[in-house]
């Protein structure tokens, strides 16, 4: 199994971390912690890893300016 974990900080990360939830995959973990959001993405091959960090990127960046409370990208 392939994972990747990315965390960003929020000012109202709760708030971006819902955001995203939607989208989210049976795959994907998200959790909130203070102003950090962390989602740990599992997947079988390095190419289905690869392909769904960049529909989770691509989902935290309209996440974050819809939202606009974006502070910080780790």
């Amino acid at each position: 199994m392939k994972r990747a974990t990315i965390r960003t900080r929020f000012e109202d990360a709760a708030t971006v971390a819902a955001a995203l939830e939607p989208d989210n995959t049976p795959e994907m973990r998200t959790t909130v912690e203070g102003d950090v959001v962390e989602t740990v993405i599992e997947r079988e091959t390095t190419g289905g890893l690869r392909t769904t960090v960049d529909d989770y990127v691509t989902n935290l960046t309209v996440a974050s300016q819809l939202t606009d409370t974006d502070t910080n990208h780790e």
